[in-house]
């Protein structure tokens, strides 16, 4: 079944990048926490805007109470298999600059950096993410206590993988299905 998720590039794409894939099932093993601090912090080195990395993370891990809250906001198609994550984040971004209070129209991307940072380095620890924007974001900014200035941007759910055959459906069918991306033509555009 993994080889299925291995991404098929037409060029040659770094195997992190190729191997990384957004699984629904997980198992009961737990992230130790240097591989989570590890994990965390990869994202602290990503790119930003005079270095004002606008990106929080709130997470919690399984079987307390933090977990389930977060959890709660989920909808209802993600629900049925977040909740066996080891670890589940909520990605947050500051929506002013710190320096002067003035709006970061680019927070959002420097927070989608330090994200794909995260993936990256839980993949090279062989722990899998999976990227979930099905939320409720008024409840997850309630039980955070978040301001005005922090937007709940995404969840992501942190843990190993487990076998697709724990899932029922339409999950089971999404984990054993390959992998396709669009062809380059599609959102590449060069300019002359």
């Amino acid at each position: 079944m993994e080889h299925i998720k291995i991404a098929n590039t037409k060029h040659d794409v770094l195997d992190l990048i190729k191997n990384r894939w957004s699984p629904r099932s997980f198992s009961d093993k737990v992230i130790p926490e240097n591989d989570l601090n590890t994990i965390l912090e990869a994202a602290a080195w990503a790119a930003s805007a005079n270095n004002e990395q606008p990106w929080q993370y709130f997470y919690a891990s399984k079987n307390n109470e933090g977990f389930a809250k977060i959890a709660d906001s989920l909808f209802k198609g993600n629900k049925p298999w977040a909740q066996h994550a080891d670890v589940l984040i909520v990605a947050v971004a500051r929506k002013t600059f710190e320096a002067n209070q003035t709006e970061n129209t680019v927070a959002l991307h420097d927070l989608g950096m330090a994200n794909a940072h995260l993936l990256l380095q839980a993949s090279a620890l062989n722990i899998y993410s999976h990227m979930i924007g099905g939320f409720d974001k008024a409840k997850i900014s309630e039980t955070l206590g978040l301001t005005e200035n922090q937007e709940a941007v995404a969840v992501i759910a942190l843990g190993y993988r487990d076998e697709a055959e724990k899932l029922q459906e339409p999950f089971k069918t999404r984990e054993v299905t390959p992998r396709v991306r669009k062809p380059l033509n599609e959102f590449v555009f060069p300019q002359n």
